[in-house]
């Protein structure tokens, strides 16, 4: 008796935990913006204090671009979209390797930002693709 009356009386279901429009790889691409920019400052001064703040600043901000990939990866794209965009899972490790030690994390060589923002771009492509289908 006491399950008949625990027992829901609607079931839900969704393919995420919120409503998709949560999702949106601008969040990645913000701040991977900021790591860029952030390269580019520390390039032009010289001051040492300036330098050792920046760097700690890009490494948050390329943390955040590594999380703000993983969640689109982990919660957004599911196996039908693999399957149509086989290249995703590429594009995934290369982007978060560049937001990595690999990248935004290890170096502060503009054109790895470069390279992490092409990435986010292919990716966005691939998400709004998803998102009209």
């Amino acid at each position: 008796m006491l399950a008949r009356l625990m027992r829901p009386k609607h079931v839900a279901s969704a393919h995420c935990d919120l409503p998709c429009g949560v999702y949106d790889p601008a969040q990645a691409r913000i701040e991977a913006e900021s790591v860029k920019a952030i390269m580019e400052k520390y390039a032009a001064n010289e001051d040492p204090v300036f330098r050792s703040r920046a760097l700690t600043i890009k490494e948050e901000r390329s943390e955040l671009v590594k999380h703000h990939l993983w969640v689109l990866w982990t919660d957004y794209f599911k196996p039908p979209h693999l399957e149509t965009y086989p290249q995703l899972h590429q594009l995934f490790w290369d982007a978060t390797k560049l937001a990595g030690a690999a990248g935004g994390k290890g170096t502060v060589d503009v054109a790895k930002a470069d390279e992490l923002l092409g990435k986010i771009d292919e990716i966005s492509k691939i998400f709004w693709a998803t998102k009209a289908a």
